[in-house]
């Protein structure tokens, strides 16, 4: 709150001059007591929010202020147990009001304004935009923001971590749209970036300092705690807030992005430049954009690699998900190299397997021709995965195969009927039909059809009708053509009426 120098002085007249304390003088002027407060503080008064009579802890005080001044940090509850055992009679919440009253206050620090030459800087760092749900996974979803010192001009990309291989393709991205690299990339104290530091001793992060020589440019992070000296990615990521991730509508990762990129060229580089606000930020870096240091041939291979061991079953686990592999690579160990939307898994230098990437949470990825194989050389492989499909489709049938196996049935041949009965009629309907088959105890295939059959003729529905066809796929893939059986109706018509005459 902003006060006139009138009433400044009013404050300042009644508690000099008046002895009025700092509640008298807030109701007399209508204004909060914290207001009268600060003035007296920015006058230097002591003891601003004190009366001038006496104080219990005014024969203390010598104390207090020479701990305070040896120990600036002190707490109040320390402080009052060393005046406590000198006798201080006062209760404790009100002693921290009256410390916090005689506490040093540190000493405000000023700043310079850091100004840069064109191509010389650009500041990086992480922003995390909340969660995304994918299928059973939560995902932090973390912007990518980098910013060119002299020209603000901003890149801005979203990724579902802070992984190194995300923070590296957020670089390669930045300079390919801005077709350049700056000399010096300014960072936090990020793990990407610094393993270790003891003041100005920093052990980099070797993938960093790899990736730096490749374009040639310097890392350099900023003091500890010094956050100011990177204002500029603070200011970007604080106006890609508000400016674009508000109330922002998206389909998924993909559109969110495409959507950067439009306002990043768009609105972002349109506003004013703040080191010459007669000219925007896109004027101004196309003038900075030739002082950048020129692109490697080939961009810097950021694809992430990790050696995985492969158990019994033909999977490899990677990032919460398993993948196959062919049953021939059971029992070794593989590596794995993920790109955003592809993983290659490979034996040596020879790939075995390349899948989609899936961000959902314990998935299983198959290719067919990997199950296939498997399901050749061991003989009963069909079954057990037959019952997998079953349990996961329907899960009522878990109950009927043990009840089955109770009874002394083949489960082969139950999981063989179930399956045919969920390709007919639909995971569905076989869950309600097993559901009450289980209700009668009879665990049988044959009781789960009857309970099929039965509700298609409630729904007046025709039986279904089950046709085997030949393997052959000239068979399978004949087309017949329909033809108009009029003619037979009237033949039997012809016939009913000569039985008639007859």
């Amino acid at each position: 709150m902003t006060i006139s120098e009138e009433l400044t002085a009013q404050i300042l007249r009644y508690y000099h001059v008046e002895k009025w304390r700092v509640g008298t003088i807030s109701r007399q002027l209508n204004v909060h007591h914290s207001v009268v407060s600060r003035v007296l503080k920015q006058a230097n008064t002591a003891n601003c929010g004190l009366s001038l009579r006496r104080s219990i802890i005014d024969q203390f005080l010598p104390l207090i202020l020479e701990k305070l001044a040896k120990y600036p940090n002190l707490t109040a509850s320390r402080l009052y147990q060393m005046v406590r055992e000198r006798g201080y009679p006062g209760r404790p919440d009100h002693f921290r009001h009256l410390i916090a009253l005689h506490r040093p206050r540190p000493c405000a620090e000023a700043y310079l304004r850091l100004r840069t030459l064109p191509g010389e800087q650009a500041q990086v760092d992480w922003a995390h935009f909340g969660y995304i749900t994918i299928g059973k996974a939560k995902r932090p979803l973390m912007a990518f923001v980098m910013v060119l010192s002299y020209s603000r001009k901003i890149f801005l990309r979203f990724y579902l971590s802070q992984k190194v291989a995300n923070f590296l393709r957020g670089h390669v991205a930045a300079f390919d749209a801005w077709q350049g690299v700056p000399r010096v990339l300014l960072y936090d104290n990020l793990k990407a970036v610094t393993l270790e530091r003891q003041g100005d001793a920093i052990r980099f992060n070797p993938t960093l300092l790899d990736f730096a020589a490749y374009y040639r440019f310097e890392p350099r992070p900023v003091a500890v705690a010094r956050g100011n000296e990177k204002g500029r990615v603070e200011r970007a990521i604080k106006f890609a807030r508000e400016s674009f991730f508000a109330a922002r509508v998206w389909k998924d990762l993909d559109d969110l992005n495409a959507q950067a990129t439009v306002w990043c060229d768009g609105l972002a580089s349109d506003r004013p430049c703040p080191e010459d606000i007669a000219m925007s930020v896109r004027s101004v870096f196309n003038n900075e954009q030739p002082k950048l240091i020129a692109l490697p041939d080939n961009p810097y291979l950021t694809d992430e690699r990790e050696e995985v061991r492969v158990g019994k079953t033909p999977y490899v686990r990677f990032d919460l998900n398993d993948y196959s592999v062919p049953h021939t690579a059971v029992r070794r160990t593989l590596t794995v190299s993920a790109q955003p939307n592809k993983i290659s898994i490979f034996d040596g230098a020879k790939i075995i397997a390349e899948h989609n990437r899936c961000y959902d949470k314990g998935q299983q990825i198959e290719q067919e021709e990997h199950i296939k194989n498997l399901a050749a050389v061991k003989h009963n492989a069909r079954q057990h995965r037959g019952q997998n499909r079953l349990t996961k489709t329907v899960p009522s049938s878990l109950a009927l195969l043990i009840q089955a196996a109770d009874h002394g049935y083949s489960l082969k041949s139950v999981t063989a009927n179930l399956l045919q009965l969920l390709d007919d009629y639909g995971a569905t309907e076989l869950e309600e039909a097993i559901k009450e088959a289980l209700a009668r105890k009879v665990p049988h295939p044959n009781a789960v059809r009857i309970s099929l059959e039965r509700r298609r003729e409630e729904r007046q529905q025709l039986p279904m009708v089950h046709l085997e066809l030949p393997s052959d796929p000239r068979v399978r893939e004949l087309n017949v053509q329909p033809h108009d059986l009029g003619d037979y109706d009237k033949l039997l018509t012809a016939e009913g009426k000569n039985h008639d005459n007859q």
